[in-house]
């Protein structure tokens, strides 16, 4: 069957198919957007390393453990390293600029996280200044920083009295070797928010948010989390001491099932593509009744007007498959500036793509299936008595 034939069968009702094609080609990139989405909140636990624990208030992660805990954490047998980590919940020029800031001891920040690659700058440096901080490439990219530069962040959990921004100076620039770390964080010296608070130069809760525990054997991990909760079974504060995939699966679970929920807007969104290209080809094949019935008596074969009709509709959802899989792509780069703070390691992937296109192309085969197989069926002298 000539490609020409086809062509000229989808001009002939132009409009009908290049609604066809928006449909496809829009819910396409639809369905790329939210599988890198879930795919991206996946990988991130996936990535979760097995040496680290996280010990929080078994209350609410908002509540924060006091500063005595750690002196007695490091105590439980197979820990290595215990790190106060505090999220500081800054401003930077206006709350639209969303990133993540977390005040860590520097001397085991790369102890505890060797997937975080120094690219410019020096972690001595860092380590070197109190103010100092290391920002990832992803925030230097975003907003221009550079090593030397100071980042002026206005305090909402903790503040300064007299209104005036904390400033941190970035010493460090790094880049992930893994997605259990994002891009787009800034990591601070706990003890200069500590000082300041102990000063009277800031207000705001003293204590840790959590602490982040390097364990010297994974296969001990069980254990240690039941010695590490055992310790505070009667407070002051009780803990919940979890694995890094548990950990990032409940702050993942504090914007709600996030998956379940794209996931069933994917298969909504498939449900209406399937049956609105089922309508197309449908009507496609109903209006063609004659001309099918010419091509029959013409001395076409059944197979050449079954092959028409899966040809239409293989071209139409595959070209839209395609302008939604470029579209998808483009639109990866806004989807990191607004998403990115919130979902780690956001990525519209090839792989991603090409389910895209594949899905198009099956939407496109099996819904031609109908249309074909009556149309290929369908007597030459019915038809053309039908299309007269």
């Amino acid at each position: 069957m000539s490609l020409r034939l086809v062509m000229r069968n989808i001009q002939a009702h132009w409009i009908r198919s290049l609604l066809t094609l928006g449909s496809v080609t829009l819910a396409v990139t639809l369905l790329c957007v939210l599988v890198a989405i879930v795919t991206s909140l996946n990988a991130t636990v996936a990535a979760s390393s097995t040496n680290r624990l996280w010990v929080q208030s078994a209350v609410s992660l908002f509540v924060d453990l006091p500063l005595s805990y750690r002196e007695k954490i490091a105590k439980v047998p197979g820990i290595d390293s215990v790190m106060r980590f505090q999220w500081f919940g800054g401003v930077y020029q206006d709350p639209s600029n969303f990133f993540a800031q977390f005040g860590v001891d520097p001397d085991l920040f790369l102890e505890c996280y060797p997937e975080a690659e120094i690219v410019e700058g020096s972690y001595e440096d860092f380590a070197g200044i109190r103010n100092g901080c290391l920002i990832g490439q992803g925030l230097a990219d975003k907003f221009g920083w550079a090593v030397g530069d100071t980042v002026p962040l206005i305090g909402t959990i903790f503040y300064r009295p007299d209104g005036t921004p904390w400033e941190f100076v970035v010493k460090g620039i790094y880049k992930r070797t893994k997605p259990s770390i994002d891009e787009s964080t800034l990591f601070f010296d706990f003890q200069y928010l500590q000082e300041s608070l102990e000063g009277g130069a800031s207000e705001g809760p003293l204590g840790s948010g959590t602490y982040l525990l390097r364990i010297r054997d994974d296969r001990e991990a069980t254990r240690i989390m039941a010695d590490v909760d055992a310790l505070f079974e009667n407070g002051p504060q009780v803990v919940q001491t979890t694995t890094e995939a548990e950990f990032s699966r409940q702050f993942i679970s504090m914007l709600g099932n996030v998956p379940a929920l794209l996931q069933g807007i994917g298969a909504a969104v498939l449900f209406a593509l399937f049956f609105a290209v089922l309508n197309t080809m449908l009507m496609a094949g109903r209006a063609r009744t004659r001309d099918i019935g010419v091509m029959k008596a013409l001395g076409f074969g059944r197979g050449s007007v079954f092959a028409s009709m899966i040809t239409e509709a293989l071209l139409l959802c595959g070209t839209g498959g395609l302008l939604g899989i470029l579209i998808a792509k483009g639109l990866e780069g806004a989807l990191v500036d607004g998403l990115g703070a919130q979902i780690n390691g956001l990525e519209v992937t090839q792989e991603t793509l090409a389910q895209g296109l594949v899905l198009a192309l099956g939407v496109g085969f099996v819904t031609g299936l109908v249309p074909a197989w009556w149309a290929s069926r369908l007597e030459p002298v019915i038809a053309l008595r039908r299309g007269a």
